[in-house]
């Protein structure tokens, strides 16, 4: 069979205790070594991954932890994996998991590791662009492949294998080894990033900057596994206009380490906000913010300056601009007939408002409801725009560890108001002590709500005299 590529192929498949390499371990690795055509040889190990694995995890690929239990852990076979790897094309279905994944473990081994990577997700695409799934699962359908074993490592290696000898039949040599050698270059950094820069990134979640021409701050981004993402903003299939100017600018890349996703987020939005780089669209300042107080009598629109962790459990409903908030309320009025001039968001006319002549008002403007009644359907319609009550008694801490530097942190919140983030019992209660109305951020209460919601969060509520040292 002629070669596919001029180097020799390893085919890697990893099974793992979950998708984050910094948070999960591999359970079972396996690598086909391919010369010239032609498997060399097949290996694969069950793996230690000091931790314990998932009970869905389990069910999936039937590696459970008693199989591990006695398996090598990833450091004791780390040399002899770098070798079987060394000078190879890495080949994996989503390169980018398998290769983010093993770059972490070698990197907790001490040991550096770069391949040229080809991913056969996107050869698939690139090779059969009429079909819009390409997981393994449906090329070993469509392409009727072998698979004596499916969601473990080895057989999913050979099944990828076997994906590259259908290809090439079906392709042709030249168009198979045309799209494969365009899809595994290495990432051309730009020409003022030395390569040992990008590889001093650890593979660790963190916020990363990029710096132009007199320090002029490009872009601020975050990842789980900074290197990669970096790495990936000058990777050519990636490349748009924004990231082309983007690296023609680039000077130079500042990074900053966290112990989790949730401190990278977070961490991101303040840099953003506070530092404005110029190619950044999202997480702007949200100066307009704006929310919907109602004490029973009265509708009110709080401007920005008012919101904060006070006042926030009585708000309805928080916007970031005063035409955003407007057009809810509109729509609000419409769905539940309520009067917008009675409520002083309308200009006042005598008798009954323009709503209520084309019969989108109850009528409480033409007497043919109580004042007292409207009021109250007020209050009901607008129940639907509040946030979620804090569901603690009062600050707590949300812990994310980093136990490769033994380090933690603490992200301090009260009333889904960021006040900051510690690293020691004395520095909570100087947070504390020094956010008495912590300003709300939208972007931060979606990213703690969302953090919430997918369950990795650890709370704690802080301890009392935390909050008396306050």
């Amino acid at each position: 069979m002629t070669a596919l590529l001029d180097a020799p192929l390893a085919i890697v498949d990893l099974e793992t205790t979950g998708a984050h390499p910094a948070y999960s371990r591999i359970t079972e690795i396996a690598v086909v070594e391919v010369n010239e055509g032609d498997v060399v040889s097949e290996w694969s190990t069950l793996l230690n991954p000091g931790t314990a694995i998932p009970a869905g995890i389990q069910a999936l690929t039937g590696i459970t932890n008693e199989m591990v239990a006695s398996a090598p852990a990833f450091a004791d076979l780390a040399r002899e994996i770098h070798e079987r790897l060394d000078g190879r094309v890495f080949v994996a279905h989503n390169a980018r998991f398998d290769y983010g994944f093993l770059r972490h473990e070698f990197e907790r081994a001490g040991l550096r590791f770069h391949a040229r990577t080809l991913c056969t997700v996107k050869l698939s695409r690139r090779l059969y662009p009429a079909y819009r799934r390409h997981s393994l699962d449906s090329l070993i359908e469509r392409h009727g492949l072998r698979c004596p074993a499916r969601h473990r490592a080895l057989g999913d290696a050979q099944a990828v294998w076997e994906f590259l000898r259908v290809a090439e039949n079906e392709q042709g040599v030249a168009r198979l080894q045309e799209v494969a050698r365009n899809l595994s270059k290495l990432p051309a950094l730009p020409p003022h990033i030395e390569r040992s820069v990008v590889d001093a990134i650890p593979e660790a979640p963190g916020a990363y900057l990029f710096y132009g021409e007199g320090e002029t701050l490009l872009y601020v981004g975050k990842s789980v596994a900074m290197r990669s993402r970096v790495l990936q903003h000058f990777s050519g299939d990636l490349n748009s206009p924004r990231e082309q100017q983007i690296a023609r600018e680039l000077r130079r890349i500042e990074w900053r380490r966290t112990c989790g996703e949730l401190g990278a987020l977070l961490l991101e939005a303040r840099l953003v906000k506070t530092l404005k780089p110029a190619f950044n669209r999202q997480l702007k300042d949200a100066k307009g913010l704006c929310g919907f107080s109602f004490d029973s009598t009265r509708l009110n629109l709080e401007e920005n300056e008012s919101i904060n962790s006070e006042t926030l459990p009585f708000l309805h409903g928080i916007f970031r601009s005063r035409r955003s908030a407007l057009a809810a309320l509109r729509e609000l009025a419409a769905e539940h007939g309520l009067c917008l001039q009675t409520l002083g968001f309308e200009r006042a006319r005598k008798g009954a408002c323009f709503h209520h002549q084309i019969q989108r008002c109850s009528g409480v403007c033409a007497g043919k409801e109580s004042p007292h009644q409207h009021l109250a359907r007020v209050g009901a319609a607008l129940a639907r725009l509040k946030l979620p009550a804090w569901p603690w008694r009062g600050p707590v801490g949300v812990i994310e560890r980093d136990a490769e530097r033994d380090a933690t942190e603490v992200h301090v919140v009260d009333q889904w108001c960021w006040l900051g983030t510690a690293q020691s019992d004395t520095e909570v209660s100087e947070i504390l002590e020094g956010a008495r109305r912590a300003r709300f951020d939208l972007d931060h209460f979606r990213i703690f709500t969302r953090h919430l919601r997918e369950g990795r969060a650890r709370v704690v509520e802080l301890r009392a005299e935390q909050r008396a040292a306050a």
